[in-house]
């Protein structure tokens, strides 16, 4: 999506900097803001799922679009990680009355994420853009929860389970080193063909040696007969 940047008057951009500064500075409460230095009118933030809803233990990325005609218009939030919610559409849209009918040019971004937030914890079947989430939440919560936490689980829940600056990157994963330098040398198996060729060679030069000493030891006490005779 491009920029509205260009399009929004300066005294609206310095508005949109001043309330992103004061979010990214203290946002609210299981929320994390990621400013764009380079486009204001984008907002990527996180919000944890709050505790006793099936999103619970989760982490959902989101974005916030600011139109040119903002704050007359409200803003289009995404959500970037899957969910199965009634209110969210299969490409992330997202169906709240603050961002349509009940919006007001005073409420600002923190009042929409508040909203979305509180959106998750009580759903609005009526104005559903997922059908069968609607239908499920209506029908049968048991099952409605059930898909709703195996998304979560899937989707939503990182290795470390915490608000991250997805600028950041992943970490750098410790290398586990050779596994044979780890267990030391005694630790190398021997080849069981190696290991049981030696073996038997042992065993076979064991038993020449046996049978040579037997012969021998015939010849002698042979000789020595015939010396008596």
């Amino acid at each position: 999506m491009n920029s509205n940047v260009e399009n929004l008057p300066p005294h609206i951009l310095r508005l949109v900097y001043k309330e992103v500064a004061a979010l990214a500075a203290d946002p609210p409460e299981g929320i994390k803001v990621y400013p764009s230095e380079e486009d204001i009118t984008e907002l990527h933030t996180a919000i944890e799922g709050p505790e006793g809803t099936p999103f619970a233990g989760g982490v959902f990325r989101m974005r916030l679009v600011l139109g040119k005609d903002f704050p007359a218009v409200p803003p289009k939030g995404y959500f970037l990680t899957k969910i199965f919610h009634p209110n969210v559409g299969h490409k992330g849209e997202i169906c709240v009355n603050v961002l349509k009918r009940d919006w007001k040019a005073e409420l600002g971004i923190r009042h929409v994420l508040l909203t979305i937030k509180c959106l998750l914890i009580h759903p609005n079947p009526e104005s559903a853009l997922n059908e069968e989430a609607g239908r499920l939440l209506f029908e049968d919560y048991a099952e409605y929860e059930s898909r709703a936490r195996l998304l979560t689980e899937i989707h939503a829940m990182g290795p470390s389970g915490a608000l991250q600056d997805p600028n950041d990157g992943p970490q750098p994963k410790k290398h586990a080193g050779d596994p044979m330098k780890r267990a030391g040398p005694s630790a190398a198996p021997v080849p069981a063909t190696l290991g049981n060729g030696a073996n038997a060679a042992s065993t076979t030069s064991n038993s020449n040696s046996s049978t040579n000493n037997v012969a021998g030891k015939k010849k002698a006490d042979k000789k020595r007969a015939l010396r008596r005779l």
